[in-house]
């Protein structure tokens, strides 16, 4: 008697086992097979990226984190760490596949998973209840999305967040601050070396 694996596609089959073996790493490896354009990478952000990108928040003023593909929750998890009892992050991503996953393994009332477009954030903010964003962080590679939506991103997201706020990058090309540069008039630039690959990092302040 064979089983659903079996009965499977070679190739399905494949990427099952991966996600049965490795876990997040393999969910990970799933999306990024499914939507590589979107994903943008094979092997999720280290933890010395996301020290580094997360460190120009204040957490004592941040009420609504928002972040953009989250992936397997590289950085939710430290950013619950980080957050206050009674703030909010709100995750949004295409891939069902991680929303789904995230669902399952992050059991936080403060967390919220969005199957969505993160060109819609101003509509799923105010859907949940908040006007404003603090801060939006993204890994999205901006450079590859598809039709005109990396323009529409920043758009949207310089609207979506409040006087004071800032829209955090991380990036594997520079490219992404030419997204950035028509709606933030500051913007901090760092490097992060300890990651595969190694990336560009973007903090846009959007005027108080």
């Amino acid at each position: 008697m064979t089983n659903s694996i079996a009965k499977a596609p070679v190739w399905d089959r494949i990427k099952l086992r991966a996600a049965r073996t490795f876990g997040a790493w393999g969910v990970f490896f799933k999306g990024f097979v499914k939507h590589p354009v979107m994903v943008g990478s094979i092997i999720p952000s280290s933890a010395t990226t996301v020290k580094k990108m997360l460190e120009p928040v204040n957490w004592a003023e941040c009420d609504v984190f928002v972040e953009y593909g989250p992936g397997v929750g590289t950085f939710c998890r430290p950013v619950l760490e980080r957050l206050k009892p009674d703030a909010t992050l709100i995750v949004i991503d295409l891939n069902p596949d991680f929303i789904g996953y995230l669902s399952k393994t992050i059991g936080d009332s403060r967390f919220y998973p969005i199957h969505g477009s993160a060109a819609d954030v101003q509509n799923i903010l105010r859907d949940l209840g908040h006007e404003k964003a603090d801060y939006i962080l993204s890994g999205l590679p901006f450079s590859t999305l598809p039709n005109q939506l990396g323009p529409k991103i920043a758009e949207e997201t310089y609207a979506a967040l409040r006087p004071g706020g800032a829209f955090l990058v991380y990036q594997f090309v520079k490219r992404a601050r030419d997204f950035m540069a028509p709606h933030f008039d500051q913007i901090d630039k760092g490097y992060s070396l300890w990651n595969i690959l190694p990336c560009h990092l973007f903090w846009g302040w959007k005027k108080e």
